[in-house]
C-alpha cells in the first residue's frame, strides 16, 4: 500500500468515525446522548487517545491484516459490538500502520483485546478465543 492510498484510507476511517460518533459537545468534553457505534471504529495512532477517552468502556482489538487469529474473530467482534452496543464500543487497530500505539502499550502478540475504563486500561486478553470468554472479561467491567 503506498502513501497516498494510507492516506485516503486513515480520512475514509476518520470521515466514518465523525458519522458514528454523532456529535461532541466541547464544554463537557463527552458528547450528551453519545451514539455508542454498533460496529467496531477503526482507529489510528493520531485518533486513539481521544477514542478510548470519548466512551466509558471500550474494547480495542490490536490485529493485522495478515493475522489468522486475528481474521478469525473478526465475526466475534462484530457480533459483540452489535450485542453489547450502548454499554461498550470496540474498536480496531491495525498494529502495522499504527505502530506508535502498539509500541505505547506493550503489544508483542495479536491478537490483543485491551480493556480500557475510562481512558485508562484495565485488562487485556492476547489470542483467539471463543465469543464467550472475550464476552465474560468485557462484563466485568460494564456498570
Amino acid at each position: 500500500m503506498d502513501a497516498d492510498d494510507f492516506e485516503l484510507e486513515r480520512i475514509k476511517a476518520r470521515k466514518m468515525r465523525e458519522l458514528l460518533s454523532g456529535v461532541k459537545n466541547p464544554k463537557q468534553g463527552v458528547a450528551d446522548n453519545v451514539n455508542f457505534p454498533s460496529m467496531p471504529v477503526e482507529v489510528s495512532d493520531m485518533d486513539f487517545d481521544q477514542f478510548v477517552n470519548k466512551y466509558p468502556l471500550v474494547v480495542v482489538d490490536f490485529w493485522a491484516e495478515w493475522c489468522a487469529p486475528c481474521r478469525f474473530m473478526t465475526p466475534v467482534i462484530k457480533e459483540l459490538a452489535a450485542e453489547m452496543a450502548g454499554k461498550v464500543v470496540f474498536g480496531k487497530l491495525n498494529v502495522d500502520y499504527n505502530p506508535r500505539t502498539a509500541a505505547k502499550y506493550g503489544i508483542m502478540s495479536i491478537p490483543t483485546f485491551m480493556v480500557f475504563k475510562d481512558g485508562k486500561p484495565v485488562d487485556a486478553l492476547v489470542g483467539a478465543m471463543p465469543k464467550q470468554r472475550l464476552k465474560a472479561l468485557i462484563m466485568q467491567y460494564v456498570s
